[in-house]
């Protein structure tokens, strides 16, 4: 575990233990077992993006406060320069970039995420959470597999689909892949 997974960790107990939120109450409103709610809080596990983004909305904080201990500013617009947003070293198989970290009050939470190709036949633990995301390919190819299916998405393609089905991401032709990944909870 890294020390970025561990601060947010920290950060996410400290949040729902100033609301007075039990474990319990915690788990229940993410829709997730309370094992594993515990494990997100201890750092043993990744946060999910979604699962940070749903606890912010449950915490009425920005989703930002929870990824760097900093509270958001801009209400009327925010502007992320190229390669300026806020990284989050999170998950093995991805590489997030917030792109709207200071914004308060979001109601999508948009990122440019990295794909490293891995090993011939490997899938990613797949991920599941309420509301929806939308994925549109920057560079290179990504295949995508959601509920029983299987999508390549090329440069310019895009991917909307229901976040409640269990879905995964990987880089195809052994190059890195980019996209832009928009979560609405």
């Amino acid at each position: 575990m890294t020390n970025i997974q561990l601060e947010i960790a920290s950060r996410v107990k400290d949040m729902r233990e100033v609301c007075e939120i039990s474990l319990q109450e915690m788990a229940q409103k993410l829709d997730v077992p309370v094992d594993t709610y515990q494990k997100y809080e201890s750092g043993e596990m990744d946060i999910p993006a979604s699962i940070l983004y749903e606890a912010s909305q449950i915490f009425d904080v920005d989703t930002s406060l929870l990824l760097t201990g900093e509270d958001t500013r801009m209400s009327v617009f925010a502007v992320t320069r190229k390669d300026k947003g806020i990284r989050i070293d999170r998950r093995e198989a991805y590489d997030y970039e917030n792109l709207a970290s200071n914004f308060s009050h979001k109601e999508m939470e948009p990122f440019i995420v990295n794909v490293m190709p891995k090993e011939e036949g490997y899938i990613p633990e797949p991920n599941y959470h309420k509301g929806y995301e939308f994925v549109y390919v920057l560079e290179g190819r990504l295949r995508v597999f959601i509920k029983d299916n299987i999508i390549d998405l090329n440069e310019g393609d895009s991917i909307y689909f229901d976040s409640l089905y269990k879905h995964s991401m990987i880089a195809l032709d052994n190059k890195p892949v980019k996209f832009l990944d928009v979560l609405k909870l």
